[in-house]
């Protein structure tokens, strides 16, 4: 078997879609992002930190959680550059990270989710 070709022609051009296949290299941080917000409790805290910059005791309770376990939660969130922080004094704050991908991924958990954005709410009233 010629690698040039694959082994059924479906009818489309094999050449074009090798052109714009992404790499491995290439998708792995979307890929890794994904994996992160395949656990529902960091999706949740996601989807909060895209609407809000927080404390990890606010946000532990408004997800109730505890402080250790959402702490966990955005190590692995921002490890995977979904969220970002800043210090002010002794507290730490998170948010959403400034990305396209973080953006995309907020509006895709929204669509998927029908869940309404707290500012398109506010619009509407």
């Amino acid at each position: 078997m010629n690698e040039n070709h694959l082994p059924h022609d479906h009818g489309h051009d094999e050449d074009r879609i090798r052109e714009y296949l992404p790499g491995e290299s290439e998708i792995a941080g979307v890929s890794e992002a994904m994996k992160q917000l395949g656990d529902p409790s960091r999706l949740r805290i996601f989807w909060l930190l895209c609407h809000c910059e927080e404390c990890v005791l606010n946000i532990a309770a408004i997800v109730n959680m505890t402080s250790p376990a959402v702490s966990h939660h955005l190590r692995l969130l921002k490890s995977s550059g979904l969220i970002v922080s800043r210090r002010e004094g002794k507290e730490m704050y998170y948010r959403t990270a400034d990305t396209e991908l973080a953006q995309v991924l907020h509006h895709m958990i929204e669509k998927l989710g029908k869940i309404t954005c707290p500012q398109e709410a506010e619009n509407d009233r």
